[in-house]
This record gives structure tokens, C-alpha cells and sequence, in this order.
């Protein structure tokens, strides 16, 4: 217990610390998103890199809690996951490369003798999805963090269920990084996740979800792993449909995830925050029930119809807005047709100002 909590504290305080520390040398590299037309540094996300992967090689190390194969096999690939985004956040990398590259390192975590071949296959397509999801989820400040740890809290109580310690202790960690980090993140950031710190963070928790059910009946297991990750696949579903439908790109940014539509309606940034924080804690709390066994696994199709509904509902929101009109630049003259008299010209100023 004092092993757990003074893990726990290391982490929390080591993230906050990186977060303070990287700062200034993202802003300097160039390291940054426009996020409301301002410079957002986004090393943010190794900073909950590095203090969760030091407190957890430091407690392997004194013993204080052995961790085992499994965990460091998937410590191994989610760091992976984290150089990849790393070098999204420096060079802009086209996203079917973090796709494949998130792809592999799920295909090695994988539990296949629990789970077996089909399903392990459709294992990693759910972690492929879940951590993209994630990294979706860093468009608003404090969001990816905020549902994060809610998820990461729910993830660790369903693994301790299971008597999996060792996993559980890697999500406690996890959660307390990124408590640390949300000190700089709270509207208005200071620093961002990045690439590098959300598909960490959606890597772990989506491949955590699937250890801690792997060996369980499938249909409730795929109840339980869409509860405790409900928001974030919210939030793709919203955007794909939203993009199918204004017929624009699905790779092509734009302001129409859930908080930018939250945002439309009046809510303010810590608002939204809460707001979408609180969804996911719905979520994620069917989802420990039913693993648990405390509520039937069709109790999951309540949380997947408030979400449809939600979804609908935000379609009709117009997120892209209509096109800037051109403007004349300034100091030239703007020629008027021969055709077009001076009273012709003037009539609209008479109109105006009338």
C-alpha cells in the first residue's frame, strides 16, 4: 500500500516537473500546435512518458513491485508508440504511418493463447482504434488528459479484480503522470500532449483493457471494452460522420469534434472539459460493473444508445461554417466595371446607412 502511494506521488510530481521543464525548449524547436490562434508547446506528453516509465523501472528495479514479462513487453511497445508520435509532433508524419506503426506494436502485446488468433485480430484493430481515438481527444485543452485518468482509474479497478497487481500498479501510475501534467494543461494549456503523450496513453489503457478481459466471454467482453472507452469512440464516430457527410477527407482537421460542438453552443473550455469528463466517468463505471458482475453485460446497451443520441444530436450542429468571403487587398484600387454607373455604385452606401 505505502509502495503504491509513494509510486503514485513520484509520478505525479515527476510529470509535473517535466511538463514545467519542457516548455520552453518545445517553443524553441518549434514543437508546437495553433490551438485558438495561439502556440501550443506538445512535449507535454513525454514528460507523462518518461515519469511513468521511470517510477515503474524504479520499482522493478528496488523490487518494490515486480512488474513481470508481460508488462514490460508492453511497456516496450507503448514507448515505441510514443517515438512514432514523437516524431509526428517534429515532422508532421502522414497518419497512416502512426496506424501501422500502432498496428505492429499491438499485434505484440496481445494476449493470443487467451484470446486466440481471430479474436486477437480483432484485439488489435480495437487497440488501433482506441488509441487513435485518444490521440483525436487532444484537440481541447485538458480533454485527453481529464478522460484519461478516468479511464485509466477504471481500466486499474477491472485488473485488480483479476488479481493482476502488476497492471493495476502500471494504471495507478499512469493516472497520477497524468494528473501531474493536467496542472500545466487546464485551460489555458501551457503545453500540450502532442502525438507522443496521447497515443501512449490510448495505447496503454486500450491494451491494458484487453489483458485484463482476455480469457472472458467475448460478447461481454466487447460490452465491457466499449463502456470503459465509450467517449472516445464517441468522438471518431462523430467525426466520421460528420466528414462522410460534408463530403471532406477523414485525414483533414477541422473544428467538429465533440468540444468544438459543445463550444458552439456556449459552454466554455472548462466546461466542456467537465462535461465530457463526467460522460466518460458514466461510461467507464458501466463498464466496471459489468465486469464485476454487478450489472448485466446488456446494461453496456444503455450507454451505447445515449451516445447515438448524443451523436445525432451534435450532427446538427454545423461545425465548418461558411467560406470567408475575398477580400480586397489593402492600398489597391477596386476597379469598377464600365458598365456600372456612379449612382449604381452609390446606392448600396445610401441602403447601408439609411
Amino acid at each position: 500500500m505505502l509502495y503504491g502511494i509513494a509510486a503514485a506521488t513520484s509520478a505525479l510530481l515527476l510529470a509535473a516537473f517535466l511538463a514545467a521543464l519542457f516548455r520552453l525548449p518545445a517553443l524553441r524547436l518549434g514543437i508546437v500546435d495553433r490551438r485558438r490562434l495561439r502556440p501550443l508547446p506538445l512535449l507535454g506528453g513525454a514528460g507523462v512518458v518518461l515519469a511513468t516509465c521511470m517510477v515503474v523501472a524504479g520499482m522493478e528495479w528496488t523490487g518494490a513491485a515486480p512488474l513481470g514479462p508481460g508488462i514490460g513487453r508492453l511497456l516496450i511497445a507503448a514507448g515505441s508508440v510514443a517515438v512514432l508520435g514523437l516524431v509526428a509532433d517534429v515532422l508532421r508524419v502522414k497518419a497512416r504511418f502512426l496506424i501501422g506503426g500502432t498496428a505492429v506494436a499491438a499485434a505484440c502485446v496481445v494476449p493470443y493463447r487467451e484470446t486466440g488468433l481471430p479474436l486477437g485480430l480483432l484485439a488489435v484493430g480495437w487497440i488501433v482504434l482506441v488509441t487513435v481515438a485518444f490521440k483525436a481527444l487532444d484537440h481541447a485543452d485538458a480533454l485527453a488528459g481529464t478522460v484519461g485518468v478516468v479511464t485509466a482509474f477504471g481500466v486499474g479497478l477491472c485488473a485488480a479484480a483479476e488479481v493482476m497487481d502488476e497492471l493495476a500498479v502500471l494504471l495507478s501510475v499512469l493516472a497520477a503522470a497524468l494528473t501531474g501534467f493536467l496542472m500545466h494543461n487546464w485551460h489555458p494549456a501551457r503545453i500540450g500532449l502532442g502525438a507522443c503523450g496521447s497515443l501512449f496513453v490510448g495505447f496503454v489503457l486500450a491494451s491494458s483493457a484487453v489483458m485484463t478481459r482476455a480469457g472472458h466471454d467475448p460478447v461481454s467482453s466487447l460490452a465491457v471494452l466499449y463502456a470503459l472507452t465509450a467517449l472516445a469512440t464517441a468522438d471518431v464516430l462523430l467525426v466520421v460522420l460528420s466528414r462522410r457527410l460534408a463530403g471532406r477527407p477523414l485525414l483533414r482537421r477541422g473544428p467538429d469534434h465533440l468540444a468544438h460542438r459543445l463550444r458552439r453552443l456556449g459552454l466554455t473550455p472548462q466546461g466542456v472539459t467537465v462535461l465530457l469528463g463526467v460522460g466518460a466517468f458514466a461510461g467507464v463505471l458501466v463498464g466496471v460493473l459489468v465486469h464485476m458482475g454487478w450489472v448485466a453485460k446488456s446494461g453496456v446497451l444503455w450507454v451505447g444508445a445515449v451516445v447515438l443520441v448524443a451523436v445525432l444530436a451534435l450532427l446538427h450542429i454545423k461545425p465548418y461554417g461558411p467560406r470567408r468571403q475575398p477580400s480586397f487587398p489593402v492600398g489597391e484600387p477596386v476597379r469598377v466595371p464600365d458598365s456600372v454607373t456612379s449612382a449604381q455604385v452609390r446606392e448600396p452606401l445610401r441602403v447601408r446607412n439609411g
